[in-house]
């Protein structure tokens, strides 16, 4: 009998174990300890996690395995393969919620197919998070990853999500590498209506979290927060 595949909540943002805390319900900590493998992006930073959880068993004796987007397809098999052996594990993600925007969920299709049970866990999405607190439409929306980094082609992407938007009174939702947020935030600007609503949520969770909703006109009209190699989500809404 197949173990279970478990995947476990991380802060959004660096911080200790008050702030894991904070994300992570007591029952879902203590499955996270008891666990003995674990399937991470980054060896050295899901090991720092356990650290926080507080695990049962040394960290040292837990086998940590990598996923990331350097992993070929051919290894998730091989990541897998202990599960179907009969141990449980758990899948983390650097920050938030593990499988979305995020490698783990190349493993957790791969789990369904070998008839693993897969078994989702409480804790901080940073899209829905952000969602939550626009004010935009929360009955439809569409998280879209990165946009182009040329220039002009994240300036047409930008145009055409409006567009659908307005056409489907859809929330479009997206991110981007945190040192080019504010050249985001200024093709948003100059591209959108002035009606559009446009929404930024920086460092949620964070005691730094940022969170401004304003239309395209408005957003002219007053200062911007300041976004620079801040983790932020933008939103849309063309009204």
């Amino acid at each position: 009998m197949s173990g279970v595949l478990y995947l476990i909540p991380n802060t959004l943002g660096d911080g200790d174990a008050a702030a894991l805390d904070a994300v992570m319900p007591a029952p879902v900590r203590a499955r996270a300890a008891a666990l003995h493998y674990y399937i991470g992006e980054n060896a050295k930073t899901t090991r720092a996690f356990l650290k926080k959880v507080g695990t049962e068993r040394p960290i040292q004796e837990i086998e940590i395995r990598e996923l990331n987007v350097n992993t070929p397809a051919g290894e998730i098999d091989k990541l897998l393969a202990p599960i179907l052996a009969g141990t449980d594990a758990g899948l983390v993600s650097e920050a938030g919620c593990p499988a979305v925007a995020d490698p783990g969920a190349l493993l957790v299709r791969r789990a369904h197919e070998r008839g693993v049970k897969v078994v989702p866990f409480v804790g901080p999405s940073s899209i829905l998070l952000a969602l939550m607190a626009s004010g935009l439409n929360g009955q439809s929306f569409a998280f879209h990853g990165y946009l182009p980094v040329d220039a002009n082609e994240r300036v047409k992407r930008l145009s055409d999500l409006e567009q659908q938007s307005r056409k489907a009174k859809q929330t479009q939702i997206f991110i981007e590498t945190p040192y080019r947020n504010r050249a985001l935030l200024d093709a948003l600007i100059a591209t959108c209506a002035p009606s559009t609503l446009v929404c930024v949520a920086v460092d949620l969770t964070l005691e730094s979290e940022t969170i401004v909703s304003r239309t395209v006109a408005d957003w002219k009209k007053k200062p911007a927060p300041d976004l620079h190699k801040r983790p932020a989500i933008f939103l849309i809404l063309a009204t």
